[in-house]
């Protein structure tokens, strides 16, 4: 008996969120995100001319029982939007894989497509936003109705110890969300005067519900390129990632 409730204990979080994936797979609740993902995924690009784009909300992806998630902007138009998977195919999903492989939270360095073999470890891969939006821009519509996928993330995940939030807007989303232990503890009044913790690279927050978040630049070419994030700077982050969960 002992065994059959410990294997159910594991099948829940990853019958759980399959369910919640399938559900962000066919949400249509943002016509100006459907309009741009399903032209981008007709268009295309030239490099990409004799591919079949994905073109639809990119799931989350990873291991059900992580103590880790990273938390993105959306994904790529040309990237998970393409593949279908996120941070999949693109510039910033590869600087955050080969990270990801130094710090043993993923089998291989690289992530070009579904079904290439990735398998990630004690982590979990989700987005403030589900579909791509213009000029990586979603609307704070947009963003609202995606937070109820996320929050449901948050409790499928149960095992969940240390969020990375890649880019102010993750991290805003994330404190949004969970809140900080100390407004926790506040009662309201205190809480509502207290300032909110600033977006800083490498900072830490001790949320609510044991929680730590760690806050990083975005690995997009626009950090990456102009060296306000370098490969040292973002394996700092996943190294502290690992100190936390011990």
């Amino acid at each position: 008996m002992e065994m059959s409730r410990t294997a159910t204990r594991t099948r829940a979080p990853k019958q759980g969120l399959t369910v919640l994936n399938n559900e962000i797979t066919a949400c249509h609740k943002c016509p100006r995100l459907v309009e741009w993902r399903e032209a981008v995924a007709k268009e295309k690009v030239k490099r990409f001319q004799g591919q079949k784009y994905w073109g639809k909300p990119v799931p989350s992806f990873g291991d059900p029982r992580a103590r880790l998630l990273i938390l993105g902007l959306a994904p790529a138009a040309h990237g998970g939007n393409r593949t279908g998977r996120i941070f999949t195919g693109d510039s910033s999903g590869d600087w955050l894989f080969r990270a990801l492989y130094r710090a043993g939270f993923s089998n291989q360095p690289t992530s070009v497509y579904r079904g290439d073999g990735l398998a990630l470890r004690d982590c979990y891969i989700s987005a403030v936003v589900h579909c791509a939006p213009p000029a990586n821009k979603p609307t704070r519509d947009e963003i609202q109705n995606c937070r109820p996928f996320l929050l449901r993330e948050f409790e499928l995940l149960t095992r969940l110890r240390v969020i990375v939030a890649l880019g102010r807007l993750a991290f805003d989303t994330v404190l949004a969300s969970i809140g900080s232990a100390e407004e926790d503890k506040a009662d309201d009044k205190k809480a509502a005067r207290r300032p909110k913790p600033q977006f800083k690279h490498d900072a830490e927050i001790a949320l609510g519900r044991g929680i730590t978040l760690v806050a990083s630049f975005h690995p997009s070419q626009q950090n990456t390129f102009t060296g306000k994030l370098t490969e040292p700077m973002l394996d700092a982050v996943f190294t502290r990632a690992q100190r936390l969960l011990g």
